[in-house]
Order: structure tokens, then C-alpha cells, then sequence
């Protein structure tokens, strides 16, 4: 919440989807990997502030699940049990380089360079 609500003028707070006992404001909005190029679905949420909502890039076929939800079990099938299954919070914490690209390209016009500290 603290970085939700910094004295900044544009902000993106990117997370997996949280759960709701955190008690967090809903997102402005929800992206997938398969969406800037990645062939996983992994649903990131946005909270942004001052920011336009990032658009797609590049959309491929996603071939499975990057990592398990919360929900993860042995039930699942092998596109639904994710890539990943050992170190599972380093690997839902990973940003996707097509969506780093995509916000920088889009997010970086939005500053005017003025010079200095920014």
C-alpha cells in the first residue's frame, strides 16, 4: 500500500493476483505473458496511476501455465500444473522481458526527460 500510495505522479504496482486477505484495491488491470510474445499464461495485475493501460504487443498461443496458482494440486493436468513447480515464489514473482519491453516502450513516452534525477 505504501507504494500505491506514494507522493509520485505515475506509478505501476505489478503483482500476481493477490489474495483477498490482503485487502488490496482492485486492480486497474490484468495481463498475460502470452500477450507480449511469452507462450505461458501467468495473469499479472496492474495498479496503475497516472499511467494508461499497457497494450498488447505481440499475442501467441500460450502452451501452459509458467507456474502454479495457489490452488495448485496433483488433480491438475500438465498444461494446468505450470512449468514450474520447485522455487514456485521466485518464479510467480518473474516479469516476462516482452512485458518489461512493452512498458518501457509505451510507459517511457509518457515522461518528458527534463534532465537531472528522475
Amino acid at each position: 500500500m505504501e507504494f500505491l500510495n506514494a507522493n509520485c505522479e505515475r506509478i505501476c504496482v505489478e503483482n500476481p493476483v493477490p489474495s483477498r486477505v490482503y485487502e488490496l484495491p482492485k486492480y486497474t488491470q490484468t495481463i498475460q505473458p502470452y500477450e507480449y510474445g511469452h507462450p505461458y499464461s501467468k495473469r499479472t495485475c496492474l495498479w496503475l496511476k497516472n499511467l494508461p493501460k499497457l497494450v498488447p504487443t505481440e499475442t501467441v498461443e500460450p502452451i501452459g501455465t509458467f507456474c502454479p496458482s495457489g490452488s495448485y494440486s496433483k488433480k491438475h493436468d500438465s498444461k494446468h500444473r505450470g512449468v514450474f513447480t520447485k522455487d514456485r515464489a521466485k518464479n510467480r514473482s518473474k516479469t516476462f522481458p516482452g512485458i518489461a519491453r512493452a512498458m518501457a516502450e509505451q510507459w517511457g513516452k509518457e515522461t518528458p526527460r527534463t534532465g537531472g534525477n528522475q
